[in-house]
């Protein structure tokens, strides 16, 4: 008994990886750019010299979150990187990691690495910048108050829920981006290189 032929579902593409020949140089370009922007960026921050601007950038952020909490009307006291509750003395910290220079650094190494203009550039990288640390202190103004309430809510939001939504951010930033370069036609010439 013959075996009936399987549909085809239109030719058949060869899988290629990036360092392919078959790969478009714009993604090559692309993929070896953000590598290099990023590796960089995380050498920036990382290095030793750079520690006092990194605390400092923290300790602003921990500052905002304190103030907009007493304007509306909560109690909190900053010390540092610290916001304590006068009320419950619950104390949260605000380390590396927190302040969302990760995902910051993220995004400007796929911005800077994406074929566009260099205004088009510094428009995403100062708007990218600025939602993503909104978002952020949102973040740490939510953990402060539910490291008050619970504890098991408070280690499920701070470990998984608010660690993918600062991704998700990330992405959804770079993607809104993209797509308002594309609309307003200053990308280069899309044709192969």
């Amino acid at each position: 008994m013959r075996k009936p032929a399987r549909p085809s579902l239109g030719p058949e593409v060869p899988h290629v990886t990036p360092l392919q020949p078959g790969f478009p140089v714009r993604m090559r370009r692309f993929v070896v750019v953000f590598a290099i922007c990023l590796l960089l960026g995380f050498g920036l921050v990382l290095a030793p010299f750079a520690q006092p601007v990194v605390n400092s950038f923290t300790e602003g952020l921990v500052q905002v979150s304190g103030r907009l909490i007493r304007f509306f009307g909560g109690g909190a006291v900053v010390r540092g990187n610290l916001l304590e509750s006068p009320a419950s003395h619950f104390v949260i910290q605000m380390v590396n990691g927190c302040n969302a220079l990760n995902v910051t650094l993220l995004l400007w190494a796929a911005v800077l690495a994406f074929p566009s203009s260099w205004s088009q550039k510094a428009k995403g990288l100062l708007a990218g910048t600025a939602a993503i640390h909104a978002v952020n202190v949102v973040r740490f103004i939510s953990l402060f108050y539910l490291g008050q309430y619970n504890r098991a809510w408070f280690d499920f939001a701070h470990w998984y829920l608010w660690e993918s939504v600062m991704m998700l951010d990330t992405l959804v930033v770079f993607w809104i981006w993209v797509h308002m370069v594309r609309r307003s036609g200053s990308m280069p010439d899309a044709s192969p290189q």
